[in-house]
């Protein structure tokens, strides 16, 4: 299969599999939210091992082969503060949602902050894949397995705005193709990214490492129950195997 092939067949995939959470919501909402906290533990250790030992090595090995001296803890640190940056400006507009009509105002900023996490997932997958398929495989999982929990997130913050259903399912939809248009402009562009593939690799890694501890671990340490806290623990370390 072509380079492309897999592009396009791993972010498609990572597309479908993250839908998997929010029509778990859909039709089973108390197992769905039972089972979150262990699916965001097992995402947490994934993304933390992907960016650790993959992607920011990665970086540095493809710097080298390119001859190129670029500071890849610092772009890493600038991926984490960007993904910083938008989430703030996303919460501080859930956060002003007191009534029925600022609380419908909030969609549509739910829905942009998920397209351009999806469009970024699909930046990150192709980039990888130009580099090495077993990379970008590596890093498709990572992505799918962050998505699951989040996408149960997503549909249950929808629903609570007063969406039907069917829209909720429908927009998010539609909303996950954007990694697919990600990855084919990354692709399309290859040959304008090549000398900035070492720094796409340590921005995601930032990525994935901002929604590992600002956003993952954090619900683990949330939980009362220390039967499940162990468990997730358990997961946690399981994903960053």
């Amino acid at each position: 299969m072509s380079i492309l092939g897999y592009i396009l067949l791993f972010t498609l995939l990572g597309s479908v599999v993250s839908l998997v959470g929010g029509i778990l919501l859909l039709a089973r909402e108390k197992f769905a939210l039972k089972i979150s906290h262990f699916l965001s533990a097992f995402a947490a250790g994934t993304l933390l091992g992907t960016a650790f030992f993959d992607l920011l090595p990665e970086s540095f090995e493809h710097m080298e082969e390119l001859g190129m001296d670029i500071n890849i803890p610092l772009w890493a640190l600038v991926g984490i503060l960007s993904f910083f940056l938008l989430e703030r400006f996303i919460h501080h507009h859930h956060s002003h949602g007191k009534n029925i009509e600022e609380k419908k105002a909030v969609i549509p900023l739910v829905i942009l902050g998920d397209t351009m996490h999806n469009f970024t997932d699909g930046v990150a997958i192709a980039a990888t894949f130009l580099i090495s398929p077993s990379l970008g495989i590596v890093t498709s999982l990572a992505v799918a397995a962050h998505e699951i929990p989040q996408e149960i997130g997503d549909f249950g913050l929808l629903l609570n705005r007063g969406m039907k259903r069917s829209k909720v399912l429908l927009i998010n939809f539609y909303s996950s193709l954007a990694a697919l248009a990600g990855a084919m402009l990354t692709y399309i562009y290859k040959d304008h990214l090549e000398g900035f593939l070492p720094l796409i690799l340590s921005i995601t890694a930032g990525f994935f490492i901002y929604i590992a501890l600002a956003n993952l671990i954090p619900e683990i340490h949330n939980r009362e129950n220390q039967k499940i806290a162990f468990w997730e623990s358990v997961m946690l370390f399981l994903g960053v195997k």
